[in-house]
């Protein structure tokens, strides 16, 4: 018997899952032969967290039609990964996390060329953090900040997915594979697998891909919500909601996606977080050009 056999016997006992190695797809094979859009998926490793004070090490994308019809990625997926120098010693922290070394760097440059022509020819951008990663590449090249953009960490709704998680591991292992993470290559494979997988919770006839419901939300501007002058004793309430601290300009902040959600999300603020009192919450309605990057969209306030 040969382990697959044996993997295949083990998966189909009630008491036991199965994983296997994520091995990197290079061709999908041909679709439907109706419309597709490319997308262009993307990861960085950095020398930190701040995109000001830090430098990309890595850089890696994959470029590949999507079969808009079935969701699903077609032919040749096209693939970029290089280092660059960031001109100083990368932190040993970074090392030990990513692996990759000061030596490993040492003199090597970004190929701004193909990275360009890439990017050019994409019809949207994907990261599953992109509010780290677009920012460190926008700050890199300006190629960058012309295209639309997508979140698959925050763009879908993984909860509601029955998952606990939306880290890229956890998500790759609840549909059966692992991968050695934290090498931004394999990272960029396993999102496209990920995202290739239909979603549970699509309120479509015929359930949506992630990389569908990409494609469906960018279509759309989300509006950030910003809770001015939230009482201190709130915050728990508001990080079990979802919203995240901008430590630059202290506040809690989250996004919603329609007038609907807008309005629920002022009308819970009132009563939860403010007390009912009147209060002001600060509105920034950004499209898939301007979110997850270091610019503004258009501003505004909303009183309650």
């Amino acid at each position: 018997m040969n382990f697959e056999d044996m993997a295949d016997q083990l998966a189909a006992h009630p008491d036991y899952k199965v994983k296997r190695r994520l091995i990197p797809i290079l061709n999908f094979g041909p679709g439907t032969g109706g419309p597709t859009k490319r997308i262009l998926v993307l990861d960085t490793e950095t020398t930190g967290l701040v995109p000001k004070d830090e430098s990309i090490i890595e850089l890696a994308m994959l470029a590949v039609d999507v079969d808009m019809q079935t969701g699903q990625p077609v032919g040749e997926v096209e693939i970029y990964e290089d280092f660059e120098d960031p001109g100083r010693p990368i932190p040993a922290e970074i090392t030990k996390l990513t692996g990759i070394s000061s030596q490993d760097v040492k003199g090597q440059k970004l190929n701004e060329v193909k990275i360009k022509d890439m990017v050019a020819r994409a019809d949207l951008i994907v990261a599953h953090n992109a509010a780290f990663d677009r920012p460190f590449v926008e700050n890199r090249l300006e190629v960058f900040e012309h295209k639309a953009w997508a979140c698959s960490f925050a763009g879908i709704d993984w909860k509601a997915e029955g998952l606990g998680s939306a880290k890229l591991e956890f998500l790759c292992s609840e549909l059966g594979w692992f991968y050695d993470a934290h090498r931004a290559q394999i990272d960029c494979h396993a999102l496209l697998r990920v995202l290739s997988s239909p979603l549970k919770a699509s309120s479509e006839s015929k359930p949506l891909t992630g990389l569908q419901q990409l494609f469906k939300s960018a279509e759309n501007a989300r509006t950030i919500v910003k809770a001015f002058g939230s009482p201190f004793e709130t915050k728990d309430k508001l990080k079990a909601r979802g919203y995240r601290w901008d430590s630059e300009s202290r506040v809690w902040y989250t996004a919603v996606k329609s007038a609907e959600a807008l309005d629920s999300e002022a009308e819970w603020l009132k009563t939860q977080v403010y007390g009912g009192r009147s209060a002001r919450i600060g509105l920034e309605t950004q499209d898939a050009w301007v979110q997850f990057s270091s610019r503004t969209g258009k501003s505004g306030d909303r009183v309650l």
